[in-house]
């Protein structure tokens, strides 16, 4: 599926140069009404993201000494400015108050800036009178401290940003807009006529795939000079040649698979996602405490950050867990290889391929069951979801080929202890989605989009879905769901719980 363009009033909103219908001029006489204005093209980059982020820290620094100057004079300012401005930048990190949205305002900053300079405020009061009695701060000094510092803060954070207009301005940064008509044109015509948000539309995302009628159905849907990106390639084409850090989205990005799906590319390409429109309020009272507002769009932006899916927290508790299992089952992992070299002759570690995490292979460990190289043969040429589920099943159509102790492997749960070798390589986690060998992998995902979704986290020896029943011969989708939920929703204590749940036969058991 290629491209389509849409037809549309002039007014609506223009493209880059390059992108940009002729003019009516080209056919020989000039246009009628006003000539659209054009927009400059779209930065690349975050650099004025990166230039606001270290300006406003610069600016409350500022205007915490002056505060400071003011409340305890010229003797004491100094040594208090060592406590207080990294207490101030701790602060409005906590609170979001470095991260903007794309139209900040000093006064919307007024509640949270007067409410932490008052407890700075009060907290340094306290150390001081407990310090020096004789130098305590009197409730008018504190109250005007308190209110200077306010002050200070909403002035610095003002000129800050109205520099940031006017840098908008001149160079708004690329972006995509995922939505339907008409929410989706008009927050496109609302971007191209406000430059001062600093985003330029570059193209429109459908939310879903596209009703019969391909191209035509797209064109009729259109209302601006803009591409409706229908397919995987119109997305990196768009991405790759405007160099696009923002997507703005229309309505919910959970709502369904496909948006969700959306939602999860643009994440990993590392774009800033932000929620435009009644969603963005969350249709409710109060209104989310982030919401800004484009030219009356709510808007805000998603947290999107990357604690979600567990990082360096998880691997600290994956190795926590799995080194001192493996010295502990040394002792089994010797008798268990010495009974298999006994029964069934030289050979007793399986090596198999399975996909990891962001799609790179790795090759998993398990002690060999089936009898023979033929036998092995056999199995690793299996492919689709319910024959591998076989090879890795007891009483599975493989279990004449084994020998009494692989058999007993198998319905010990012992076949996978070298898994933990693994863990400790880095190649899986104690917890995650199930590793699956790519062929399957390429089958489930045409089956289910968002099966590969899965690969943003390493795979486990168990999982959400494995403690829910749902293994190899499950449903793609089924699997996709409990997974994505797995790693959207991680935590410590959950990875705790799911390993209880897997040791545990009664708990294993429950399906809730």
């Amino acid at each position: 599926m290629t491209t389509n363009r849409a037809d549309a009033p002039r007014s609506a909103g223009v493209l880059p140069p390059s992108a940009v219908p002729r003019p009516a001029a080209a056919a020989g006489r000039p246009p009628r009404g006003p000539v659209p204005r054009t927009l400059p093209p779209p930065r690349p980059g975050r650099c004025l993201r990166r230039r606001t982020a270290a300006l406003l820290p610069a600016a409350d620094c500022l205007a915490t000494a002056g505060a400071a100057l003011l409340a305890l004079g010229t003797a004491a300012a100094p040594a208090a400015l060592a406590a207080l401005v990294p207490a101030v930048l701790l602060l409005h990190h906590r609170a979001g108050l470095y991260r903007p949205g794309p139209a900040p305002n000093a006064l919307n900053d007024l509640p949270n800036l007067l409410g932490r300079a008052a407890v700075l405020w009060c907290a340094a009061a306290a150390v001081l009178a407990a310090v020096d009695p004789g130098r305590a701060l009197p409730p008018v000094v504190l109250s005007g401290a308190v209110a200077a510092h306010t002050l200070l803060l909403c002035g610095g954070r003002a000129t800050v940003y109205r520099a940031r207009r006017n840098a908008a301005r001149r160079r708004p940064r690329a972006a995509l807009i995922v939505g339907a008509d008409p929410a989706a044109r008009q927050l496109a015509a609302v971007l191209h006529a406000r430059p001062e948000y600093g985003l330029c539309p570059v193209g429109l995302v459908p939310p879903a795939p596209l009703p019969p009628g391909g191209p035509a159905a797209a064109r009729a849907r259109g209302g601006l000079p803009l591409p409706w990106l229908t397919s995987a390639p119109d997305l990196n084409r768009a991405v790759i040649r405007h160099t696009v850090r923002d997507v703005v989205f229309t309505l919910p990005p959970y709502g369904d698979p496909h948006t969700a799906a959306l939602l999860r590319r643009f994440v990993d390409q590392g774009s800033a996602i932000w929620l435009a429109g009644p969603a963005a309020a969350r249709e409710g009272h109060p209104p989310h405490a982030g919401t800004d507002q484009l030219w009356g769009f709510a808007c805000r932006r998603l947290d999107t950050a990357p604690p979600r899916h567990g990082g360096r927290r998880k691997r600290a508790l994956d190795l926590a867990l799995a080194g001192p299992a493996l010295l502990v089952a040394a002792p089994v992992l010797l008798g268990c290889a010495l009974a298999l070299r006994l029964a069934d002759g030289p050979g007793v570690l399986r090596r198999q391929q399975r996909t990891g995490r962001d799609g790179r292979g790795f090759t998993l460990l398990t002690f060999r069951t089936l009898r023979g190289p033929a036998a092995h043969g056999e199995a690793s040429r299996r492919s689709g979801p319910a024959a591998h589920e076989e090879t890795n099943q007891p009483g599975g159509a493989d279990d004449g080929g084994m020998s009494r102790v692989g058999r007993l492997l198998r319905r010990t749960a012992l076949e996978g202890l070298p898994q933990l070798w693994n863990v400790l390589r880095g190649d899986m986690s104690l917890v995650g989605p199930r590793a699956e060998h790519p062929r399957v992998v390429r089958q489930c995902t045409q089956a289910c989009p968002e099966y590969d979704a899965r690969h943003r986290m390493r795979p486990g020896l168990t999982g959400l879905a494995q403690v829910h029943g749902l293994r190899g011969g499950a449903s793609p989708e089924d699997r996709a769901r409990f997974d994505n939920l797995y790693i959207d929703s991680w935590s410590p204590w959950q990875d705790l719980r799911i390993l209880l749940r897997t040791v545990a036969p009664p708990v294993r058991r429950e399906r809730g």
